[in-house]
């Protein structure tokens, strides 16, 4: 399955309280992408909480931003990435 990183700009900064409340805010995203065959694997986020940069399986760039919409999650831009492990060099 192909893998995409997300880059997404949450003007207010992105705020998810460490809490019952953002549990299930998670919980529905996943559930959400869930309909695609989207699987959200790991998210970054800049200190400021304004950019958010989130790896995604998918089978098309399209299926995750139809999940981004479903969540009303903002996208900037979907790229289709692949992992480059460093240590595999020595």
């Amino acid at each position: 399955m192909p893998r995409y990183m997300v880059e997404r700009t949450f003007p207010d900064g992105l705020n998810i309280p460490v809490d019952d409340e953002g549990a299930g805010a998670c919980g529905g995203v996943i559930a959400r992408n869930a309909e695609g065959g989207v699987t959200w694997v790991q998210s970054f986020v800049t200190p400021d909480k304004r950019q958010s940069f989130c790896i995604y399986d998918a089978p098309t760039p399209e299926a995750v931003r139809q999940a981004a919409q479903k969540s009303a999650l903002p996208v900037n831009r979907i790229t289709e990435v692949r992992v480059l492990d460093p240590y595999f060099y020595h």
